[in-house]
C-alpha cells in the first residue's frame, strides 16, 4: 500500500479544493493509505472527507502575514516543521505555498507531485509564493511530475517556468453518480418559467467577473428581457454589487443564494450556467453544469475550449470581454433552439467527466512514479 500525502492550503468554498475531497473519497483505500493535510484549518469542505481518510490542519486558521513569514524559513525547514511522517508520496495540491513546502522534501525514497490548477501567465506571478523566479525554478525542478488540470494551464505552466520534469494533464474528479443524485431535491425558492433563469457559481471575487455580470444582467433586464440571475457563492464583492444593483433598481431579479451544500438542486433548475471568470485553471462549477445537463456560456478562459469543443460543440465559448458575453446569453433569449440543443449535448459531454475515469487516470500516475 502506497503512503500518500496530499498538501492544500485549506479546504475551504474553492474548486479546487472541493475536487481534492472528491479525489480522495473515490480512491482506492485498499492501495492508498491517504492523508489530507491543510496548512490552514477550518475550511467548509474538511466536513466531507470520507472517514477512511485522515486529516491534518497544520494551524487553526489562518492568520496575517502568514505568506511573508513561511519565506523566512527554506522550503527545507519548512518540510521538517509541518510534516512530521513519512511518506511514499507526497503531493502539493495547488501550486504555490504547497508546492514550496513539499519541494522541501529531502527523503530520496519519497517522489513528489506539484499539481497546478491556474494559468500563471509569467515566472513572476508562478514565483509569487517564493522568494523569486530562481527559487521557484530550483523547487518545482525536484518534482518527478508536474500535473496540470488542462492543456491550456500545461502549456502557461511550461513557458512560465520553463521546468525539465515530465508535465501531464489530469482532469478534476467530479462525483457524478451524486451530482445526479442531489440534483432533484426541491428548493426553497419558486423559480418562474416565464424568466430565462441564469447561474453562476463560485467564491464571489473580482476575479470570478460576477460585477460585469451584473452589468449585463442590468442592461438585459432595461432591453425587457426576462432574465433572473441566481449566484451561488460567498465573498467580499457582494456588497459592491448588490450596491450597484439597488442603484439601477434590479436587485430584485439577481439572487445570491450564498454557499449552498447541495449547489446542484439550483444550478439544476435554471437553464444557463454563466462562467464569467478573468481566469480559471479548468472550471469545477462548468463540468458540474455539464453533468447536470445545464448549458454553459462562458468567456474563454482556460480550459473551456477543451471542455466545451473547439467550435462550440458543447456549449458557448466567446471572447473575454462584458459585451462578447452579453452577446453570447443574448443569443439564448433570442434563439430559444439553441437552448434546447445545448441542453442535450451538455448530457453527452457530461459523460466524459465520469468519477472512476478521472480516479483511474491519478491512481495509474500515483503508481507508475
Amino acid at each position: 500500500m502506497k503512503k500518500v500525502l496530499f498538501l492544500i492550503h485549506d479546504l475551504g468554498h474553492g474548486g479546487a479544493e472541493k475536487v481534492l475531497v472528491n479525489l480522495v473519497n473515490n480512491m482506492d483505500h485498499t492501495k492508498f493509505d491517504i492523508t489530507v493535510m491543510a496548512l490552514f484549518g477550518g475550511g467548509v469542505n474538511e466536513q466531507f472527507l470520507a472517514p477512511y481518510i485522515k486529516l491534518i490542519n497544520c494551524f487553526p486558521k489562518a492568520f496575517p502575514g502568514n505568506s511573508h513569514l513561511m519565506k523566512l524559513l527554506s522550503p527545507p525547514q519548512l518540510h521538517r516543521l509541518l510534516i512530521q511522517e513519512t511518506y511514499d508520496i507526497e503531493i502539493a495540491y495547488l501550486e504555490g505555498p504547497s508546492a514550496r513546502v513539499i519541494s522541501g522534501c529531502t527523503d530520496p525514497r519519497t517522489k513528489l507531485v506539484s499539481w497546478i490548477h491556474i494559468e500563471q501567465h509569467s515566472a513572476e506571478k508562478a514565483a509569487a509564493s517564493f522568494r523569486g523566479v530562481s527559487e521557484a525554478k530550483r523547487c518545482y525542478s525536484r518534482f518527478q511530475k508536474i500535473v496540470c488540470v488542462s492543456e491550456n494551464v500545461r502549456q502557461d505552466f511550461q513557458e512560465a517556468l520553463q521546468i525539465d520534469v515530465p508535465h501531464v494533464v489530469l482532469y478534476n474528479t467530479n462525483e457524478t453518480a451524486k451530482i445526479l443524485s442531489l440534483k432533484d431535491e426541491p428548493v426553497d425558492l419558486a423559480f418562474s418559467e416565464r424568466e430565462l433563469k441564469l447561474v453562476g457559481v463560485g467564491k464571489v471575487l473580482k476575479s470570478k467577473g460576477f460585477d460585469r455580470l451584473a452589468r449585463i444582467h442590468v442592461r438585459l433586464k432595461k432591453q425587457g428581457y426576462p432574465v433572473h440571475t441566481y449566484i451561488l457563492g460567498i465573498g467580499p464583492e457582494r456588497e459592491n454589487i448588490e450596491a450597484y444593483l439597488r442603484q439601477e433598481h434590479c436587485q430584485d431579479s439577481f439572487t445570491f443564494l450564498g454557499y449552498q451544500t447541495n449547489p446542484y438542486k439550483y444550478v439544476s433548475k435554471c437553464d444557463l450556467f454563466v462562467c464569467a471568470s478573468f481566469a480559471e485553471g479548468f472550471s469545477t462549477a462548468a463540468t458540474e453544469s455539464l453533468i447536470i445537463g445545464t448549458p454553459v456560456c462562458t468567456v474563454e478562459v482556460s480550459g473551456m475550449k477543451e471542455m466545451l469543443g473547439e467550435n462550440n460543440e458543447y456549449g458557448l465559448v466567446v471572447p473575454n470581454d462584458e459585451d462578447s458575453l452579453y452577446q453570447g446569453i443574448k443569443r439564448f433569449l433570442d434563439e430559444p433552439k439553441l437552448l434546447d440543443y445545448y441542453k442535450s449535448q451538455a448530457r453527452i459531454r457530461g459523460k466524459d467527466f465520469s468519477t472512476e475515469r478521472t480516479v483511474s487516470a491519478v491512481e495509474k500516475m500515483l503508481l507508475s512514479l
